[in-house]
């Protein structure tokens, strides 16, 4: 028995102590990014490049792109295939969200990334799983340590409340009370949420700073509405494409790219097999609002790019081996089957294609000094009724340390 309490409070002071360590901990800076606690990132060098990415121990190049596959997937994700997400992290230290679908936050939070960073989202249209996560990630970046407002950009509609801002104010509405119950615990500007709506219908510069520039245009998908993205910054270009059938604007726009990015759906044929569709519906999904296989591969034979990546199937080995061999029949230059967690290290020089080691369990950063001291309202102590303070239990709850 003796030997029992023993071990139980040597168990609960050893958890203490790591605890109280915990408590306190912050990111660090180096050379302007935050990273977490106790990680020291690494220069490459001679291109020699580990082969798993651990996030937060290689130390990005000044002119060197940085692209994640956060989802690769459907609306309907798997387990190892969240919906559509790509970030883009720059040597200047930059980061840009390209979708955000449903679940990818999820691999995001894998990346143990510096959340105050991510404030940029670039929606390719407004379909769940392309952006269901927007939410997640704007509430629950503002908890870890993100203290600016969310960026949100994104396509107009055929109507304003098929647009991004009608969007974007519906989603201020829904999670007013989340909002509203975190006032003064949070920096104030982190919890705002801004839309920066333009014309689907145009190809034009929507973002231009600190040498960065993003171009939308066009794309066809299902309904108006849908576009793609061209990243340009330091000689480099990132061609993100979201849901599209093969158009004129992309073949233009994504010629000659370093990384193309664009959808590679299913066939009908496997679209019947994995979801039980008719021929016709099959047909009509896989064909006329996606790109399949070998569309992709002509596509990707049009604009040459250094490396084009194709993405938006299920990873399951029985189809992706039938996606890639359609891809072969059209397209022979450099390709990447997208998985979750794949990474791309682009310069002028190379370009290096791995997979992310990523712990399961690990923590956030942790909220940097500057999210600590940034403006915040009182306090939401007010904001109770009577009747729910008139509930509460005495003596339950230990009152504040003098501080």
């Amino acid at each position: 028995m003796k030997t029992t309490i023993k071990c139980y409070i040597k168990t609960v002071m050893i958890a203490s102590l790591i605890l109280s360590g915990l408590a306190y901990a912050k990111p660090v800076t180096i050379d302007g990014v935050n990273y977490p606690e106790g990680r020291v990132p690494q220069e490459i060098k001679d291109n020699k490049y580990p082969r798993s990415y651990f996030p937060n121990t290689e130390k990005l190049g000044k002119k060197e792109m940085r692209i994640t596959a956060l989802g690769t997937g459907m609306p309907n994700q798997t387990p190892n295939n969240k919906a559509a997400s790509f970030l883009v992290e720059l040597g200047n230290g930059e980061s840009f969200l390209f979708d955000l679908g449903t679940g990818s936050t999820d691999n995001l939070a894998g990346l143990q990334a510096d959340y105050s960073s991510l404030d940029k989202v670039f929606a390719s249209h407004l379909h769940t799983d392309h952006i269901g996560d927007l939410a997640t990630l704007w509430i629950g970046g503002w908890v870890a340590g993100r203290y600016t407002p969310m960026h949100v950009y994104g396509p107009s509609g055929s109507t304003p409340e098929l647009g991004t801002a009608s969007m974007v104010e519906g989603l201020t509405k829904t999670w007013a009370w989340d909002v509203a119950g975190r006032t003064g615990v949070l920096p104030d500007a982190g919890g705002k949420i801004i839309a920066h709506e333009f014309d689907y219908k145009k190809t034009a510069v929507v973002y231009n700073e600190n040498g960065v520039k993003v171009i939308s245009f066009p794309a066809i998908h299902i309904i108006d509405g849908a576009v793609s993205y061209r990243l340009e910054w330091e000689g480099l270009s990132f061609v993100f494409g979201g849901d599209s059938y093969p158009n004129k604007w992309y073949l233009k726009e994504a010629k000659g790219a370093d990384v193309a990015i664009h959808e590679c759906f299913f066939t009908p044929e496997q679209w019947m097999k994995i979801a039980g569709f008719p021929y016709k519906n099959a047909y009509w999904v896989t064909s006329k609002i996606h790109t399949p296989p070998e569309a992709f591969g002509k596509v990707m034979s049009s604009i040459k790019p250094r490396l084009a990546v194709a993405y938006h199937y299920w990873n399951h080995r029985d189809i992706e081996f039938e996606i890639y061999a359609g891809v072969r029949k059209t397209y022979d230059g450099p390709l990447a089957m997208a998985n979750d967690l794949t990474v791309i290290n682009v310069t002028k020089e190379h370009i290096e294609v791995r997979e992310v080691s990523v712990n399961h369990e690990a923590w956030g950063q942790g909220t940097s000094q500057a999210w600590d001291e940034a403006p915040r309202s009182d306090f939401a102590d007010g904001a109770m009724s009577k009747f729910l303070l008139d509930g509460k239990v005495k003596g339950f709850v230990a009152p504040p340390k003098k501080q």
